[in-house]
């Protein structure tokens, strides 16, 4: 697709923003069924709830799995997250099509590297002259400008 332009940084930040705010509710919800699990269920008592190895470990993964998962849903289903729709972006293959799960579980695992690199990965923006992230390099994907119609 010649005519589509890549994504900016600025429209990008202001997606992952959205989405994080998004993430980070999702989160919560975990977290209070994590915590309700082993309190209600496990009858735990209060001082014990999340104290444990086993507590802390399976709430990281759970929260781990539910971003991946938010991220892959969306990306597959629309090539957009909720935030990138409200900053007119969207993922695709190099083809303009929609992306696979294992470009997504890509884009994913280069994206938590990224960001664990201050945002290295998404710094990479202003430096490359097709403006592709890491995510967009690993995964042979683009993130691009979806102009109004």
């Amino acid at each position: 697709m010649t005519n589509v332009v890549s994504a900016g940084v600025g429209r990008r930040l202001g997606a992952m923003a959205y989405d994080g705010v998004l993430v980070l509710a999702l989160w919560l919800l975990i977290t209070i069924i994590h915590l309700a699990f082993f309190r209600l269920i496990l009858s735990q008592p209060v001082e014990a709830v999340g104290a444990s190895a086993l507590a802390v470990w399976s709430l990281r993964g759970l929260l781990l799995l539910s971003t991946t998962g938010f991220f892959c849903f969306f990306w597959q289903c629309a090539g957009m997250t909720l935030g990138m729709q409200a900053w007119r972006l969207r993922v695709q293959t190099i083809d303009g099509q929609t992306i696979t799960l294992r470009q997504s579980l890509i884009r994913c695992g280069i994206a938590w590297l990224s960001l664990a690199l201050f945002g290295l990965g998404y710094w990479w923006v202003l430096l490359d002259s097709r403006q592709r992230s890491w995510p967009d390099i690993a995964s042979q994907t683009r993130t691009v400008f979806v102009p109004d119609h």
